[in-house]
């Protein structure tokens, strides 16, 4: 069942890309002139927006999978938890790209000014080298080579890129802040689970028995 649910899940993910890819070649991709057009007026924002916000969510989404796998007791959520992350790292490379393609044509020396200049580029940019790491290392082999522990610690690495893309967003929006401000808030609450998982104790305390003595 779990196995079935993966490929479902699978399937899933690739659905935003496929609307995007939808609207962009519209019904006759061989006929360069119509693309684009089913995207609006501005497409390339489209294309930005759309896979930021698929980035942010499933960030958002493999944050909430321990959480969830905690409280419901069903351990079986955490095999979705790679496939989710590395769905992040797919959708943030394709709105880098985005932006590396069609807005600075692969030209290095913009491309630095902008990330030199632009604060919220520079904390975007950031946020998705953050990811590199942990996608590289993704794999079970790359488990057993680190060891549980120091992968780990590397995989935390997440809660930071999650931090920059929220901050990316409201530095990049400036006037309606709600939509970063609703990835803040669930960001903030699946951090706050964390750290309360890490300060509370992890079971009851355990009381001394006190002797009791009887009066001479």
């Amino acid at each position: 069942m779990v196995r079935a649910l993966k490929v479902l899940v699978f399937v899933l993910c690739l659905v935003p890309v496929g609307i995007l890819a939808r609207g962009f070649f519209g019904a006759h991709p061989t006929d360069m002139s119509s693309w684009g057009q089913g995207l609006g007026a501005n497409p390339l924002e489209v294309i930005t927006h759309s896979t930021g916000d698929w980035t942010m969510r499933f960030l958002l989404i493999t944050l909430a999978i321990t959480p969830l796998r905690k409280i419901t007791h069903l351990n079986w959520l955490i095999r979705f938890r790679r496939m989710l992350g590395l769905f992040a790292f797919f959708y943030g490379t394709l709105h880098l790209f985005t932006y590396l393609w069609f807005d600075k044509n692969f030209v290095l020396a913009d491309i630095l000014a902008d990330v030199a200049k632009r604060r919220f580029i520079t904390v975007g940019f950031s946020g998705f080298v953050l990811m590199i790491p942990l996608a590289v290392t993704s794999t079970a082999w790359a488990i057993r080579k680190m060891g549980g522990k120091r992968w780990q610690v590397l995989h935390r690495l997440i809660y930071f890129s999650a931090i920059a893309g929220v901050i990316h967003y409201i530095w990049l929006v400036k006037s309606d802040l709600t939509k970063p401000l609703q990835y803040g808030v669930i960001l903030a609450a699946l951090l706050l689970y964390r750290v309360a998982v890490w300060v509370w104790p992890k079971g009851p305390r355990k009381t001394v028995p006190v002797a009791r003595t009887s009066a001479a």
